[in-house]
């Protein structure tokens, strides 16, 4: 019976948290969250572009429907090419180098809901068995 208490208390203080940062949230900012959702789940065509500042050369472009985490001066870039397919860039950032990127099409988000994706696979593991 503890237990269940504590978990509705937990859960309550959640959904209150949830209801506090949404109350101060602009349209603005749950689109942009939205459409950060949705390309990390490779639905957004993105162009990414890296380049030398100082000789303003491209240096590399990757396109596709991609998601880019940018942690400790390095870009990592995940896209999907296939139905389970995926190919993963490294580029490290240096004060010469930098990027940008371009969503290529634009796509439909909801200003009023935010977004929560769920994946049983990763909450249950899948098991290899030999």
């Amino acid at each position: 019976m503890k237990v269940r208490t504590r978990t509705a208390l937990v859960l309550a203080a959640v959904a209150t948290s949830a209801g506090v940062l949404t109350a101060c949230s602009t349209d603005a900012d749950v689109a942009s969250r939205n459409l950060s959702a949705a390309a990390d789940q490779f639905e957004i065509n993105r162009r990414v572009v890296f380049f030398n500042g100082i000789t303003d050369k491209y240096l590399l472009s990757v396109e596709g429907r991609c998601s880019i985490t940018d942690e400790n001066r390095q870009l990592e870039v995940t896209c999907k090419t296939g139905p389970e397919e995926y190919k993963k860039h490294f580029l490290g950032l240096s004060d010469n180098v930098s990027y940008f990127v371009e969503q290529l099409d634009s796509a439909a988000v909801d200003t009023w809901h935010y977004r929560v994706i769920f994946k049983p696979e990763v909450i249950v593991p899948d098991v290899d068995r030999p």
